[in-house]
């Protein structure tokens, strides 16, 4: 997308609105109860929102942002008409378009802010075209596909000075903010490891990819879906969800639900950049002892080691560990045997010296163990919470924007979300590690990046002592897509 110049310094409506000379010429604002008693808004404190990608998630976002009160639905895009229908339907005043560059480059002086929910591969670019235009932006998570992107969205938002929000609800939650307190408090101690676990992958990975060619429905513009991916032909069953299971376009297990586990850890001890990363995946077997292998895709399941180091929350180096595909920590001896361990499916684990806590997914139900100590617990509420949690992490944002940068807090704002999402994608070198192949001295195929630790240099983005995976920190778009700074 090409960006002009004037469009980039272009006011946003509210405060085209609040401006003295031109609002004088136009209307003049008075208040609020004069035009429609205590409830009522004034055209300068509603935020216009652009989304984009409003069928699935995309919806509900949408419609949770409206729900705030203070929010309306100006614009609507999707590549996918079939997709927009229920949002095209809910919000019929919203112009819609199915591209999203023409959208911001015809529309820009007529909307606020922009939520992104679409693929992870497109995330970047539509985020970083809407911060040039000095829009707010709510970005599904994760943040981004790529590292090199989570970094650079992190620093434009800083740049442009907007307001920022990633769809990790579970920021929001009460449960982040209460082991904060514990913690502070001393109740287990020095964190040293921590376990989070998912039952995802809930789409099929550790497969082929299809071979037979469909026909492209034509409420879809693929070529637009694609976006920064490499061309391929359409096959069935990758659009609207399966996507998450393929590294062209997503993150795996980790991207779905990493950002909501491990926000958690990231609040409680300020955990920031990871120096080192290890991985061991599921493995597939297409017939006795051979061995599948699809590069193409996210493994079925995985076990992934990250190290940081010490921050001021901790006196010594954390390790924390990542599973998906089902695979679980041993249950703490604290728990009973028929205590739910997380919620099942998912939790996360901080293990102190002096005790142990955990919660559920979005890091709800905090809980010391053994669970016999939350009856007598005594420690002064030293966070604000959020109104209504994880779902108010909408309002927050809304509210926020219309309040300006550095107003009003939010749970994620990508100074947070950026070094988060940076971590799992991480974490996801050391995954990909896996499958990248070499020749030895005989010919044969080998797999160099099985079995090894992979060392984080965090200044130049870059694995310093396996060059191979260096190749995803910053993929190549295709030709015609650029991120700008």
């Amino acid at each position: 997308m090409e960006n002009k110049t004037n469009d980039q310094n272009v006011t946003t409506r509210r405060s085209f609105l609040k401006s003295g000379a031109i609002a004088a010429a136009a209307f003049t604002i008075v208040p609020r109860h004069v035009l429609g008693g205590n409830g009522f808004l004034a055209p300068s404190d509603r935020l216009i929102i652009a989304g984009i990608g409003v069928g699935g998630k995309g919806q509900s976002d949408i419609a949770m942002f409206h729900k705030s009160g203070k929010a309306d639905i100006g614009f609507l895009c999707d590549v996918d008409t079939r997709r927009a229908a229920n949002s095209v339907k809910a919000f019929p005043k919203a112009k819609f378009y199915k591209d999203w560059r023409e959208m911001l480059d015809k529309e820009s002086k007529n909307f606020d802010a922009v939520s992104v929910s679409t693929p992870d591969h497109n995330h970047a670019v539509q985020a970083m075209a809407a911060m040039q235009l000095g829009k707010h932006v709510y970005v599904q998570k994760p943040l981004t596909h790529d590292i090199y992107e989570a970094r650079a969205l992190t620093a434009a938002a800083k740049k442009y000075k907007v307001v920022t929000q990633m769809g990790n609800q579970g920021a929001s939650n009460d449960g982040p903010r209460q082991m904060k307190e514990w913690y502070d408090a001393g109740l287990i101690g020095d964190v040293h490891t921590v376990y989070a676990w998912t039952d995802r992958p809930v789409w099929p990975q550790g497969i082929p990819w299809s071979t037979n060619k469909a026909e492209v429905p034509k409420e879809l513009d693929w070529d637009l879906w694609l976006g920064t991916a490499p061309y391929k032909d359409y096959v069935d069953k990758l659009v609207p969800f399966n996507w998450r299971g393929w590294w062209d376009y997503g993150t795996g297990a980790l991207g779905d639900m990493g950002c909501h586990l491990l926000e958690a850890p990231f609040s409680v001890l300020n955990l920031k950049y990871a120096s080192e990363v290890q991985a061991s995946v599921g493995t597939v077997y297409v017939d006795e002892f051979k061995r599948g292998y699809f590069p193409d895709s996210c493994p079925p399941s995985s076990h992934v080691t990250l190290k940081f180091p010490k921050t001021d929350k901790t006196k010594g180096e954390v390790t924390v560990h990542w599973m998906d595909g089902g695979i679980q920590p041993e249950r703490p001896e604290e728990l009973e045997a028929n205590e739910v361990f997380g919620d099942g499916g998912n939790g996360t684990l901080f293990i102190g010296t002096k005790g142990k806590m955990m919660a559920s997914t979005y890091s709800a139900d905090p809980r010391l163990l053994p669970l016999s100590r939350n009856k007598s617990i005594n420690v002064p509420e030293r966070f604000a919470r959020v109104k209504d949690g994880a779902n108010g992490h909408y309002a927050q944002w809304v509210e926020a924007c219309i309040a300006g940068h550095g107003k009003k807090e939010v749970s994620s704002p990508f100074e947070i979300a950026g070094p988060l999402t940076e971590a799992l994608l991480m974490a996801n070198l050391a995954i990909r590690g896996v499958d990248v192949q070499a020749k030895d001295a005989q010919g044969r195929t080998i797999y160099p990046g099985r079995n090894i630790k992979l060392l984080w240099d965090n200044d130049s983005m870059k694995v310093t002592n396996f060059d191979a995976v260096n190749q995803f920190v910053k993929r190549e778009y295709r030709k015609g897509w650029t991120l700008g700074a």
